[in-house]
């Protein structure tokens, strides 16, 4: 299906005119500095799998990037270590438990069962090939950058402020060692997972990522293919499984698009072949989903008819 651009163009700004100043929510405060991101902040992006960009408010405000990293990285290790092995080690399932759970790995037998919530993604870090953790950080900055077609740099305040605030992901990331489910040191596994989650993006930076997986691999700005075609259905998948947390299954049911979060403000949805939209507004729902940035995406996405399970 082609899209026009103009309608693009019109549906991104009603989109923010609409709901930019949504009320509800909060920022995340269990992390000093996402309590201190200005509230009011909100932008959207999409862009297409051509390469073209349509953008409206803060879409070049730079924002931590947190779980939606987690995406990146298991990109990474389905790269380095193949499908299957990702699939028999991490999983592909909801938990049905929030994504820091430690009940989830005890009733799974130490399995994170999915990539896309803290247990998985810190096994995902793990499976990474490397000989040292500076080189496991480097690789999944990389993939990051390569993905937004720049560098993204780290945060060193935001790394901080999550560092001295981690100790539940540290408790977990010996839980999956305990568990044979941890592949390489713990702790540092839980290093580069916080390091990760404290890089930062602007909505159109996240679009291009969401973009090249539309696009099949294929940057849409550079042109530079960054994954195989074959390994983006297993990302998208995942994204569908466990994107938006405990909601995922409602974001499936009403949006109908492959989806993730994070408690930085962001949320990536992408239609596959076509394009990505991005949004970005801090205060989140209780489950940890932006509140405005749920409402931009989800009315881009349903003006421009993208559900992929509507038969038209």
């Amino acid at each position: 299906m082609s899209l026009d651009h103009a309608k693009i163009a019109a549906v991104v700004k009603e989109a923010y005119d609409k709901f930019s100043q949504a009320a509800g929510g909060e920022n995340a405060s269990y992390i000093p500095y996402l309590a201190s991101v200005p509230s009011s902040l909100a932008g959207v992006t999409v862009v297409t799998k051509d390469g073209t960009v349509f953008e409206c408010g803060d879409s070049n405000y730079e924002f931590a990037l947190e779980s939606i990293s987690k995406v990146f990285s298991l990109a990474l290790a389905l790269e380095d270590v193949g499908a299957e092995e990702v699939h028999n080690k991490i999983g592909a399932d909801p938990t049905g438990l929030p994504f820091n759970s430690v009940m989830a790995l005890e009733l799974h037998g130490g399995k994170p069962l999915s990539p896309l919530v803290n247990a998985g993604a810190m096994a995902t870090v793990s499976l990474i090939k490397a000989s040292s953790p500076e080189e496991r950080w480097s690789r999944i900055l990389g993939m990051q950058s390569q993905l937004a077609g720049r560098q993204i740099a780290l945060s060193e305040e935001i790394n901080r402020s999550e560092q001295t605030t981690n100790f539940h992901n540290r408790a977990i990331a010996w839980l999956l060692y305990s568990a044979g489910a941890m592949y390489s040191d713990p702790m540092e596994a839980c290093d580069v997972y916080t390091r990760q989650c404290s890089t930062l993006i602007s909505t159109k930076d996240l679009a291009v990522m969401g973009a090249t997986l539309a696009a099949g691999g294929i940057n849409p700005l550079n042109k530079q293919r960054v994954l195989k075609a074959e390994n983006v259905p297993r990302i998208l998948a995942e994204m569908t499984m466990e994107g938006l947390y405990d909601s995922s299954g409602d974001w499936a049911y009403t949006v109908g698009l492959p989806g993730k979060s994070g408690v930085g403000g962001g949320i990536l949805a992408v239609a596959p072949g076509q394009l990505a939209i991005a949004g970005f507004s801090p205060p989140l729902d209780p489950i940890g989903n932006s509140v405005r940035g749920q409402l931009m995406v989800a009315y881009i996405a349903k003006e421009l008819g993208l559900n992929l399970y509507a038969v038209n």
